[in-house]
């Protein structure tokens, strides 16, 4: 066994220990909680532009990003663009590791790969940002329900071109909007990529968190969506190994592997 095989086999084993470490499991819903109400999230940025995600979710959707190399990422919420600045810079990354190792020159304009973001509401403040930022031109927003069947129609009308498809949920998170959301995108994941549904942790949270004009909460939220989805889909598969080793995630659950 070579170093790095060795490597990756002892933290392969140490994250399985992790993971069934019931104490680690308490603490780190409990250090959840009071950053919650901090808004943790809130505080970090990518490239220039707020994400508001976990620090150790940014990790572990690059590293899916990488391992995967989809040439089509689809996202639902948009925010301040963070997380589609996250996924487009990580798109021109293996762009430019393809080109490396093909010794090939590259012009990030004509990437054919693409990320597509998908908000009811996309602020002008937050798009003039986004179209201004660098990776902008991997880039595409769509205004609309992301549950419209128009909506829906045009983004399967524009990934029927792409052969790796990464999806990403993270906008309206009650159990009925994120429910309609997998049926409507998750077929689009192909097969060893990922559907990530964002703020599962919403059910491990408890009812004493104050959720202000929000129609999710315990019982009713992206988690709760995610389980009852995957009673009648047996294509994925909850990827565990991901919620053991990051412990402290928005996402517990929420990483979906396509498996068939």
């Amino acid at each position: 066994m070579n170093e790095l095989k060795k490597f990756e086999s002892e933290c392969k084993k140490e994250i399985s220990l992790m993971g069934a470490n019931k104490e680690i499991k308490i603490l780190s819903n409990d250090y959840i909680k009071k950053l919650n109400k901090l808004k943790y999230s809130y505080h970090f940025k990518h490239l220039g532009r707020p994400i508001i995600q976990y620090p150790q979710d940014i990790v572990a959707l690059q590293e899916i990003i990488w391992e995967v190399k989809p040439d089509l990422i689809i996202e639902t919420g948009i925010a301040h663009g963070g997380s589609l600045i996250l996924s487009a810079s990580m798109l021109a990354l293996i762009d430019v590791s393809d080109a490396i190792e093909s010794n090939v020159a590259i012009n990030p304009r004509e990437s054919k790969r693409k990320v597509i973001g998908i908000d009811i509401d996309i602020r002008d403040h937050n798009k003039i940002e986004i179209e201004k930022h660098p990776m902008s031109t991997m880039i595409q927003m769509i205004q609309g329900p992301s549950t419209d069947p128009e909506i829906v129609a045009k983004v399967k009308d524009i990934a029927k071109d792409y052969k790796k498809i990464l999806i990403c949920l993270d906008s309206n998170h009650t159990h009925e909007h994120v429910l309609n959301e997998l049926n409507a995108y998750a077929n689009l994941t192909t097969v060893d990529s990922y559907c990530i549904v964002m703020d599962t942790v919403i059910e491990d949270l408890g009812e004493n968190l104050e959720w202000v004009d929000r129609t999710w909460s315990v019982g009713n939220n992206p988690k709760t969506a995610v389980f009852e989805f995957l009673k009648e889909n047996n294509n994925f598969k909850i990827d565990k190994s991901i919620d053991n080793k990051l412990q402290i995630s928005v996402a517990p659950d929420g990483y979906l592997k396509r498996v068939k």
